[in-house]
């Protein structure tokens, strides 16, 4: 999987588990939770269902190394087995 299928796999999930969010609101660099007003137990979920699609489980020690899309997909792209 490509570094930008990653993303878009993220994106898909975070509008599936929130879609009252505009794609266009999801800001690369920016904290998730924080700029999207996501809580805890939704991004426990975009979380639980990228490790359903994707087949990599972060835990939560792991959570601050995916605050972001862009370090999200980083982090997914360095996991994924070929």
């Amino acid at each position: 999987m490509t570094h930008e299928q990653i993303k878009t796999a993220i994106i898909e999930q975070i509008l599936e588990i929130a879609p009252e969010i505009d794609k266009a609101d999801i800001i690369p660099d920016k904290n998730i939770q924080r700029s999207l007003e996501i809580d805890s137990f939704d991004f426990l979920k975009i979380l639980t269902a990228l490790n359903e699609v994707l087949g990599v489980e972060v835990p939560e020690s792991d959570y601050t190394a995916v605050d972001t899309l862009e370090h999200m997909a980083d982090y997914f792209a360095q996991r994924i087995k070929p």
